[in-house]
């Protein structure tokens, strides 16, 4: 199992949300968190071994926010 982590601008539940369906549609990602408590938001996703960091961060922009990798 492949392990990406990210720092994001995802701030609240409502973020959280919106970022659901996104992220849900990625059939590689299995499990993602968002630590909203971190100052840096980090997201953790968790996927197989074709996990792809650029296809979640071009997800999170499709749905309005920003990711780096950590």
């Amino acid at each position: 199992m492949e392990t990406l982590k990210f720092k994001t601008n995802i701030k609240c539940g409502g973020c959280i949300e919106t970022v659901t369906p996104f992220l849900n549609n990625l059939s590689e990602v299995k499990k993602w968190e968002v630590d909203i408590t971190d100052p840096d938001k980090i997201l953790t996703v968790q996927g197989d071994e074709s996990l792809d960091g650029q296809k979640v961060m071009s997800a999170l922009d499709q749905a309005g926010y920003k990711a780096e990798k950590a």
